[in-house]
């Protein structure tokens, strides 16, 4: 499989981490992560973002790693925050999280389902 970022001259270029557009060639498999929540097994939510936001990342990975896969596998990252507030916490924990690689990425600021959640995240991946 080969993945190639794509960031055409006639677009703004992306700043925090990602790519304008990510092609994939020759997957032969997608996995398709649902949103993760900062809460853990026992039903923990940590009170702070970045705390939630590591959380989040780690049950992304932990879905990942059940299907064999890696944060380098990730192709599209759609990152969901309570809170404008947030971009800058959630933007160092992706950039820590994630290394050098740089997926196709959207932040959307909105209602998350429960209160206490201040960020989720979805995911697709390829291998």
């Amino acid at each position: 499989m080969e993945i190639n970022g794509v960031n055409p001259s006639s677009a703004p270029e992306p700043s925090g981490g990602y790519v304008n557009a990510l092609e994939v060639v020759g997957a032969s498999r997608l996995l398709f992560v649902s949103g993760q929540i900062p809460e853990d097994r026992d039903g923990w939510v940590p009170a702070d973002i970045e705390q939630q936001c590591r959380l989040v990342w780690a049950n992304v990975t932990a879905a990942l790693h059940a299907a064999g896969l890696t944060v380098q596998n990730l192709v599209k990252v759609t990152t969901f925050l309570s809170d404008r507030q947030f971009a800058e916490v959630n933007t160092a924990v992706r950039r820590e999280v994630l290394g050098d690689h740089q997926p196709a990425l959207t932040v959307i600021i909105t209602g998350i389902f429960d209160p206490a959640w201040l960020v989720e995240i979805e995911a697709v991946a390829a291998a």
